[in-house]
């Protein structure tokens, strides 16, 4: 009984020393796999000579031109504009109240905002024209706003903010963060 004892435990130590054996050499892996397995992968589509419309509930409200669209599905998805962008917003009736042209522009698909920067240019019907080195875009709320220098030309306005400003849409409501700048009066003292 001792001898077979003594087989069985050789037995037994045989097979756990192949068994680890295995597992050593099963356990070397190419750096370059397993790099390959486990990057982040973002991909990347491209359009040129864009023209895209946006609505809401049934209803027109922007028109885009860009020369060069790029879609990225990233950990954030977002669509860039790197080459320029122009862009008609329409009142309820489809009208256009206001036009925008920068020289670079990115929609973050998820937030309904975008980011535009580099000669941000803003005009209504009216002629009324913001200008600002960036500025967001909020889809939901159609307001503009930054926190960079901003300037606003209107008739008899000509005003600059320093630390920004909040505008709707179609520009008949802005607020600047400590503006200057010449503002016409009438005789009881209050802007035109």
């Amino acid at each position: 009984m001792n001898n077979h004892f003594q087989l069985y435990t050789k037995i037994i130590y045989a097979a756990a020393f192949i068994t680890g054996c295995c597992f050593v050499c099963s356990c070397e892996n190419d750096e370059k796999a397993v790099n390959d397995l486990t990057k982040n992968v973002v991909m990347k589509e491209e359009a040129r000579d864009v023209e895209s419309y946006l609505s809401q509930e049934g209803k027109m409200k922007a028109k885009l031109k860009a020369p060069l669209m790029l879609r990225v599905a990233a950990d954030t998805v977002y669509v860039e504009f790197p080459r320029s962008l122009h862009v008609d917003f329409y009142d309820d009736s489809t009208k256009i109240e206001t036009w925008l042209d920068c020289k670079y522009g990115k929609y973050f698909e998820n937030l309904n905002k975008v980011y535009l920067r580099d000669s941000v240019v803003v005009i209504n019907v009216k002629g009324d024209t913001l200008k600002s080195p960036d500025l967001w875009w909020d889809q939901n709320t159609k307001l503009f706003y930054t926190d960079k220098y901003a300037e606003y030309h209107a008739k008899d306005k000509n005003i600059y903010g320093g630390k920004g400003l909040e505008a709707t849409q179609d520009m008949t409501s802005i607020t600047f963060k400590y503006p200057t700048g010449t503002v016409q009066v009438s005789e009881n003292g209050f802007p035109k």
